[in-house]
Order: structure tokens, then sequence, then C-alpha cells
């Protein structure tokens, strides 16, 4: 039986004459790029922010843009230092140091594997100005005492949402709990784009009007820029796609935690370690992560009988050749050094079947010393 790891053709085909009619108005209309007037920008924005429980939605190129665009409107930049996860994707660190900021490293939490609120201590400096933590995988930080060592020590936050679209942590959405959420709307994120997408919501009035200015140049009126800004903007072909399917996350979002539960369910007959998820917080499962001793000839085992999975990470950021000039040694970030050799993704889409998933398990239980 083959199991892909992520299935979008199936995702798409049952509302490919949607999105072809969505595509279809936009052509008609000519109305491509999203500036403030574009309506179909416009009308996504409104519903994303509704789904988000956010005051605010606004559209832009990309997640890593978001997360730029919003360090930008907050003023950090040269001169400042800004935490962020030692174990999650670059477009994090690398939008600070895009931003002119550096990026200050901090270790996860071994079980939520999402950035460990006592480790912050320890990297905070007097030019620590803001916190990036990720919802990793689907799965809520553990906000509650972030926000606390942020508000003690005059830090924003920057939720970093890509992987978590309608996650909860004690019942707030996720991007709703800082001066502002980034999102991805990449192909393969919960909500994708056919595409490069992103979004930012905020609760902030003047916030949203900075963000809808850096993201178009820094234009303030026809002809006029307050400021240098960033072409940054979403199309309006994604902003069509993006809002049909947004009708759907909330599905593909069951669909998603009923397999990740079985998962759980299957994965702990034979004990094997993957991500926690505490009581308060709500895993929406874009990446179902575990961990395997013998990861490597695991995978190669389960890639024989046809079932594709995914590393995610296998280098954690400190240890990237990127930021090889600050010197950092695996004692500095134990628990992010420990998942690099062990973390596998296992297969988990919308329209997944038991039927594959028991074949996932069934061939990882009969591998011996995993």
């Amino acid at each position: 039986m083959k199991v892909p790891y992520n299935d979008l053709l199936d995702q798409h085909t049952p509302i490919l004459p949607q999105i072809n009619t969505a595509i279809q108005s936009v052509l008609s209309s000519s109305q491509f790029i999203g500036n403030d007037g574009n309506p179909f920008v416009q009308k996504f924005e409104s519903a994303f922010a509704a789904f988000a429980r956010a005051q605010h939605c606004i559209g832009c190129s990309n997640g890593t843009e978001a997360i730029e665009l919003v360090l930008r409107a907050l003023d950090i930049g040269p001169g400042d230092e800004v935490i962020v996860p030692a174990q999650t994707w670059i477009s994090t660190a690398e939008a600070v140091s895009h931003a002119g900021a550096q990026p200050v490293f901090a270790d996860i939490d071994p079980k939520t594997y999402t950035l460990d609120p006592a480790d912050l201590p320890k990297r905070l400096t007097s030019r620590t100005k803001a916190i990036i933590p990720v919802h990793l995988y689907g799965l809520p930080a553990d906000m509650d005492p972030i926000l606390a060592f942020a508000q003690q020590h005059s830090l924003k936050i920057i939720e970093d949402c890509a992987q978590a679209h309608g996650a909860r942590y004690k019942d707030r959405p996720v991007g709703t709990m800082g001066e502002a959420g980034t999102f991805s709307f990449y192909p393969g994120k919960n909500l994708g784009a056919i595409g490069e997408a992103g979004g930012i919501v905020t609760q902030s009035d003047e916030l949203k009007e900075i963000l809808r200015c850096l993201r178009d140049h820094g234009r303030s009126a026809n002809f006029n820029h307050s400021r240098e800004g960033r072409n940054g903007r979403l199309d309006g072909i994604q902003a069509a796609v993006l809002g049909i399917k947004l009708k759907y996350l909330p599905l593909w979002t069951e669909q998603r935690q009923s397999l990740g539960a079985y998962y759980r369910e299957k994965l702990g007959e034979i004990d094997t370690i993957f991500q926690s998820t505490p009581s308060d917080r709500t895993h929406v499962y874009h990446v179902f992560s575990s961990q395997f001793e013998n990861r490597d000839a695991l995978r190669a085992h389960l890639s024989e009988n046809d079932i594709q999975t995914g590393v995610h990470y296998p280098i954690a950021l400190p240890f990237l050749d990127a930021y090889s000039k600050f010197g950092y040694d695996q004692s500095d970030y134990p628990f992010a050094h420990a998942q690099m050799s062990k973390a596998l993704s296992l297969p988990l889409f919308p329209n997944m079947t038991r039927e594959q998933l028991d074949h996932v398990v069934e061939c990882i239980a009969r591998y011996p010393n995993k």
C-alpha cells in the first residue's frame, strides 16, 4: 500500500470547480495585485480575521515576509536581539536577520518540542526586544509563562503560527496573544495557497495601519510614501483561492485531529515517543512528529514499504552553516540537538484513510531496534 507524506491532489480535486471559478473571477476582473483596493484580498482578509478571532488580517506575500513586516512595524532592527526557538524552520530566524536584528536561540521543551520558557532567562540581554514563539507542528507553545516573561522585561511577542492555523492555547486562538501573529499559506500548510502567500493578524488598529503601509512600498497615498517599505503584497489569485479553501479548513482540521488521535493510540501500543500535547492546548497536526533511536534506518524501511516520511528538522538552527559564526556547541541546546538524529514526521493529511495509517504503524511495529 502506497502512503504519501501529503496529498494535495486529493485535497484539491473535490473543490477544483470552485477553485477554477475563483481564479477565473480574478482573471476577468484584472485585479491581480494585492493593494488595499483589491476586492479578493479584502474579502479573504476579512474572512481570515474572523476565523482567527482577530480584529485585523493583513495579507502578504509569504510567511517569512510576514515576520519581517511585523519586526519592522515594531521598530526592531540593527542593534536589537530577538529570541527564537532553536528548533524550527529557518524563516523565523532569517526574518530577524533581514530586519537587521540578531536572532538569539532558546532551547526547546523536550516533550512538546516548542520553545522552553525556562530557557528564556539565559538568553536575555539588554539588547533583547522581542520573543518569537513558534507553534510548532500545529501545537501552541506554552504562552502564559512566555507572556509573563515578556511583560516583566518589556518585550514584544510575535507569534509564528505558520504551522498552526486554528490551534488554541487555553481556548485562545494562536496569533491573538501577542502584538501580532504571522501565518504562512505555503501550499503544504493546513491552509495553503497554490503559490506563495502569507498573512498577519493583530488586535491593534495602529499596527494594522503601519503593516498595510509597509507591505506596499510604504505607500500612504497615490504617489506618496510615508516610509520605505517592502514589496510584500498578497496577490488576487492566491487570495481568491485561499478564500475557497478557508471554508473547508474546519473539516480538514477535524480530519487531522482524528488521525492524530488514532496515531497516538496505535503508536502508544508499541511504546513510541511522540510530541506531547498538554490538555490545555488544541493541536491541529500540521506534522505528526515522533522520535526513534534508529531514525534513518527506520525511514529507509518505511520507504521500502512505499511510505513517505519527513524529517523536521535534520539540523537545528544554531548548528546550520548560516549561524556557524556564533560558535554554538551542542551543550548550548541539548534538547534541540537531540531531536536532530531522532525526529521523524509520519504521513498525515486530510482524507488519509485508517487503512493507510494502520499500514504505517504496522510497518513501524515490524521493524526491530526502533
